[in-house]
């Protein structure tokens, strides 16, 4: 039996035992099981990859079964194992094992623990599902699955409103991009007679240039049939217009975050573009598209990172961001480079919100980050895990050296590959690929001074009191009278100066050990990752072995750019690292007077660019004012009108007439079969 079976139908069989099981046998079990099956997953990944790095491994195929089998359309249920498979093998098997083992930990007081760890490896499924796809309808089903699992995930506390809502938010937002996608297959179908997606590639180029017809015009085939499957990618990978759900599924368990905004579900929208990337390269409008909407996520994301106080939403945002740097590493060609930040931002992004859980943890589930400071000797494992990561995600490294953090080899990489295009789009996308790199550096560095220097601000935090003495397993919603009872200026990203911090209080805790070994395996990722495996990703085609279109003279003109522009990235993550430090370290001053001097920019980027709110007036109140009117004169006005009530008034006005024959008379009773006989006759003669 081949590898990839046991790879992917393990956290099935895991998830259906520990679901069905449930309460009926200890936590333990449920976590043992899905623990256990996820770590063989992933032990039988990393060869597969490492064969492929070393150049031993082949493109194969394995046939599951007979699937569909109508006219013209014919495919089987087949599990694809190339390069490009092989890459999301161990991103995802590896990061959800170690968010498995992690949960044992954080979740270890909550009682629902056999749903959340069937969730898990339900969602983990779904996504090797997506990843191994070898025709279209079978991705769609992983890119389903794994919506319908991070629905379930996001809404895990399902008695908290704000975790309902933000899992509704996330299935909804989600629906809008599969509605794309699903045109785009349907198209694909249409034109291509199959849905093969090696296929569907090998014929691609010989449609370049086509045109079809789409509402009412004459447009080049290629580039509807991409811009539709990208509007998929825009929703399942928190792209600008269809990003609104990320932030708000941080409601759910800290793991799931780890799990479904570090390696898995938003990466889907990159993994797609990637596979089916020779598709894309014969449209060029669709391309254009897909930069353009890369680099302004990248920036948008990046901004609203600044001025967040959530440690979890700094981190959303910042996976929004570094998505952004995919998408438009793809948009120039550079598909490589894309797939390679996706593999170093698993392992930094993984162990960033893991080890925000960890000091969410050790703080008691607070996760305002203006109640942290000086945690750096609290919880010194936790604080080192966050230091690598902060580093891998700001690129710190020197290229001369060739010396570097995980993200300084993929990211570097991919602003040096836009400005090597050379296009006005590829432009755009270098030059927003400097400036988030800078806020980047900031946003970090900041979330950094905040939690782990500075002074104590949790140590007479009544806010953190409460939250204590009552048991709280989650954070309710911030009221801003108790954040000024608890000596902090709600206006402001900054104590409060008439705060006074003491020393008594509640006491920061280092997390168990099932926490910390995943922070110290994800810490190595971040730290190597980058280092290993960049000659393989951006420089040999033949590691990529044909799975992904390969722009050779393209990764040549990105080694031969100017130092400069190799340079960038390292300057202005040094400069963000210097505003931060002096902003939160120095003169703690300055963020306030900052905020007074910027106020509508700052409101402006606090509010997320008033996206929510664009969209609850264009979208949400014209939908229950259409909804209300089905109600009041669709349901109740016409179908309840003639229909239940209307039929209940014609039997209660009859019932009242036919009681004024019930006289209890026999001769009443005689009178009226008469005159009945009498009509009968009567109909019957004429």
């Amino acid at each position: 039996m081949h590898p990839i079976i046991a790879i992917v139908f393990l956290p099935l069989i895991a998830a259906i035992v520990a679901g069905l099981a449930n309460k009926a046998v200890p936590s333990v079990f449920a976590k043992a099981i899905t623990t256990g099956a996820l770590f063989i997953s992933c032990a039988l990944s990393w060869p597969i990859f490492l064969g492929f790095v070393g150049g031993t491994a082949e493109t194969s195929v394995i046939p599951v079964l007979q699937w569909v089998q109508s006219g013209s359309l014919d495919f089987d249920w087949a599990l694809r194992v190339d390069t490009l498979t092989a890459v999301m093998l161990v991103v995802i098997t590896t990061v959800s094992a170690l968010v498995h083992l992690y949960s044992w930990g954080y979740m270890d007081e909550d009682p629902d623990q056999p749903r959340f760890f069937a969730y898990l490896s339900l969602f983990t499924f779904a996504m090797l599902m997506l990843v191994t796809a070898d025709n279209l309808v079978q991705m769609f089903f992983g890119w389903e699955g794994v919506g319908l699992a991070s629905y379930l995930l996001i809404g895990f506390w399902f008695k908290k409103p704000s975790a309902n809502a933000a899992a509704i938010k996330a299935f909804v937002v989600n629906r809008v991009g599969d509605l794309g996608f699903m045109l785009g297959i349907f198209g694909t179908f249409w034109v291509f007679g199959t849905v093969s997606i090696p296929e569907i590639l090998e014929a691609a180029p010989s449609m370049s240039g086509s045109s079809i017809g789409f509402l009412g015009m004459r447009v080049q085939t290629m580039d509807v049939l991409c811009i539709l499957l990208f509007i998929g990618a825009m929703g399942k990978s928190a792209q600008l217009g269809l990003h609104t759900w990320l932030p708000d599924a941080m409601e759910g368990p800290t793991p799931v975050s780890a799990l479904i905004h570090a390696a898995t579900m938003v990466t889907a929208g990159v993994f797609m573009v990637c596979r089916l990337s020779p598709m894309f390269e014969a449209a060029p409008v669709a391309l254009g598209v897909v930069t353009f909407i890369g680099a302004a996520t990248c920036i948008f994301a990046a901004t609203v990172g600044t001025t967040q106080w959530d440690i979890k939403r700094v981190i959303a945002y910042s996976t929004c961001s570094q998505l952004g740097y995919m998408f438009f590493a793809a948009g120039v060609g550079a598909y490589g480079a894309a797939m390679f930040h996706l593999f170093t931002h698993a392992f930094f992004k993984a162990l960033l919100f893991l080890g925000a859980g960890s000091v969410i943890h050790a703080m008691h589930h607070e996760q305002d980050m203006r109640y942290y400071g000086a945690l750096r000797k609290e919880i010194p494992l936790t604080f080192w895990a966050m230091l690598a990561g902060t580093l891998a995600i700001t690129g710190v490294g020197v290229y001369h050296l060739g010396l570097g953090f995980a993200g300084f080899w993929s990211k570097d990489a991919i602003i040096e590959v836009a400005f090597a295009r050379g296009t006005e789009l590829g432009m755009f996308a270098f030059w927003m690929g400097v400036f988030a790199a800078l806020l980047t550096s900031f946003y970090s560095w900041r979330l950094m001074f905040l939690t782990f220097w500075g002074k104590p601000r949790w140590a007479d935090s009544e806010h953190i009191q409460h939250a204590v003495h009552h048991g709280h397993d989650e954070p309710e919603d911030h009221n801003p009278a108790a954040q000024e009872d608890a000596g902090h200026d709600v206006r402001h990203d900054v104590p409060s100066p008439n705060y006074n911090a003491g020393t008594g209080g509640y006491h920061p805790h280092e997390s168990p050990l099932t926490m910390l070994i995943p922070l110290g395996l994800l810490s190595i990722g971040a730290v190597l990752a980058g280092q290993f495996f960049a000659p393989a990703f951006l420089d040999s085609a033949a590691f990529w072995n044909g799975s992904i279109f390969y722009n050779e003279p393209l990764i040549h003109a990105m080694h031969a750019v100017p130092y400069l522009v190799k340079y960038a990235a390292f300057i202005v993550m040094l400069l963000g690292l210097a505003i931060a430090w002096f902003a939160y370290i120095k003169n703690t001053s300055i963020p306030g007077k900052a905020v007074e001097q910027l106020g509508p920019v700052y409101r402006f980027l606090y509010s997320k660019w008033y996206f929510d709110e664009l969209y609850h007036y264009l979208f949400v109140v014209p939908a229950f004012w259409l909804g209300r009117q089905f109600w009041k004169l669709g349901d109740i006005g016409t179908i309840d009108r003639f229909g239940p009530n209307g039929v209940a008034w014609i039997v209660e006005k009859g019932s009242v007439g036919a009681r004024k024959f019930q006289t209890g008379y026999l001769y009443s009773y005689a009178l009226v079969m008469l005159l009945g006989l009498v009509a009968a006759i009567t109909w019957v003669l004429f």
